[in-house]
């Protein structure tokens, strides 16, 4: 459905203004429909995205602001996001050998295993091939890199 429609808008000023809230609102969407995904196993969206920084470390330790530079989305509160993890077996946390003030964080198997339940609908592999073929995603990704630009321009 064309975003006039979704938004009830007869036109937008120009392509430009139609891009970015097709973008806002596109990504509010998804957001919704994954924050119910991972509210079915009792986890919010930033959890299952730390989960999967810390998997991706493995067999190395992360930390705190490790994690916190590869969110997805600005999460200030990283300690308390940690403590939700920590406190659900989801990840375990030990002292650094080199920092005492800092600590190592690992995924424990039950962090393994509800990321192995969860990853299939999470990745929205019952939207997005539905909607997209594997061309238009690869171009919309692409697209999406262009539109972000270099990282030094951020």
């Amino acid at each position: 459905m064309k975003i006039e429609e979704e938004l009830k808008v007869k036109k937008f000023t120009n392509d430009w203004q139609r891009a970015t809230v097709n973008i806002l609102f596109t990504a509010s969407w998804l957001g919704l429909i994954l924050e119910k995904r991972a509210a079915k196993k009792q986890i919010t969206l930033q959890q299952f995205n730390a989960l999967r920084i810390l998997r991706g470390q493995l067999p190395n330790p992360t930390t705190n602001n490790l994690l916190r530079d590869r969110m997805i989305s600005n999460t200030p509160d990283i300690s308390r996001l940690v403590d939700r993890i920590v406190s659900k077996d989801l990840a375990s946390r030990t002292k650094n050998k080199d920092d005492k003030r800092a600590v190592d964080l690992y995924i424990t198997q039950k962090g393994l295993d509800l990321l192995d339940e969860m990853e299939e609908d999470m990745m929205l592999t019952d939207i997005l091939p539905e909607q997209l073929s594997a061309q238009e995603a690869a171009m919309l990704s692409d697209l999406l890199d262009k539109l972000r630009g270099p990282a030094e321009n951020r």
